[in-house]
């Protein structure tokens, strides 16, 4: 099997009986991204060189037997209305300065990196994330992984798309009025929009407090464990809340 294809928990075992590697594994999701976003458009961003260093860093923490997180290795997309340090976070508009600076990561990012994803690039939205679907004068459509002359759904189609492609088996995106199940439902993926305060958000969202990260995966075990990494609270987010019980545990 591609190893573009496996789940983020199968990666993990993977690596854990050194049937493969990050860096193998980097190398696939880039090459994927490289022959299918053209047809679908899910990604505004994908930086290479960024995802390869982390993803040695990560080869050389494993070779050692020392893994530093949760996460450690696995490739992961953001949805572009979450900073992410060191790239613009432009949100799908023209009307945004992309010089920046663009120095901050969003709590769920920042735990991301913390747990040593590899984060591959970031994913379309609609302009500011208002739509049911995902297109904008930015960054164009996005169109269904399954048939192209359809929607991906909104507002974090980009997400959705990327995941059911193989495109990473992780991604972070947001739901204020069903912006991960409209598209995990249109693309044949699993979400979960968490409950008040489980995952920080920094800044606040215009929608207030009906807007959360979200994960975006293709099995239940993936969304499990990507809501363990990214809940929890952060000073920025005075609703978020301390640890609840891990999801993760919760599947039995």
């Amino acid at each position: 099997m591609d190893p573009a294809d496996l789940s983020a928990v199968g990666l993990l075992a993977a690596y854990r009986a050194r049937e493969l590697s990050p860096v193998d594994v980097t190398t696939a999701v880039l090459a994927r991204i490289a022959a299918v976003n053209g047809r679908v458009n899910a990604f505004c961003l994908v930086d290479e060189d960024a995802a390869m260093e982390a993803a040695r860093a990560s080869e050389q923490r494993w070779a050692r037997g020392a893994p530093t997180g949760l996460l450690d290795g696995v490739p992961v997309s953001i949805k572009d209305l979450l900073l992410t340090r060191g790239w613009p976070t432009l949100r799908g508009s023209r009307t945004i300065d992309p010089a920046g600076p663009w120095d901050v990561d969003a709590p769920a990012v920042a735990r991301v990196r913390e747990q040593a994803g590899v984060i591959v690039g970031k994913t379309t939205t609609p302009e500011l994330g208002w739509k049911g679907v995902t297109d904008s004068a930015l960054t164009g459509v996005t169109a269904n992984p399954w048939d192209p002359a359809r929607t991906a759904g909104g507002s974090s189609g980009g997400s959705a798309a990327a995941v059911a492609l193989g495109m990473a088996p992780l991604s972070l995106g947001t739901d204020g009025g069903g912006s991960v199940r409209i598209p995990a439902g249109f693309c044949g993926v699993t979400t979960i929009k968490p409950t008040w305060g489980r995952v920080p958000l920094y800044p606040a969202s215009p929608f207030g407090v009906l807007s959360h990260v979200g994960p975006i995966t293709r099995t239940a075990a993936d969304a499990a464990l990507l809501l363990d990494v990214v809940s929890g609270a952060d000073a920025r987010d005075p609703w978020a809340l301390a640890v609840a019980p891990s999801a993760v545990a919760g599947l039995g």
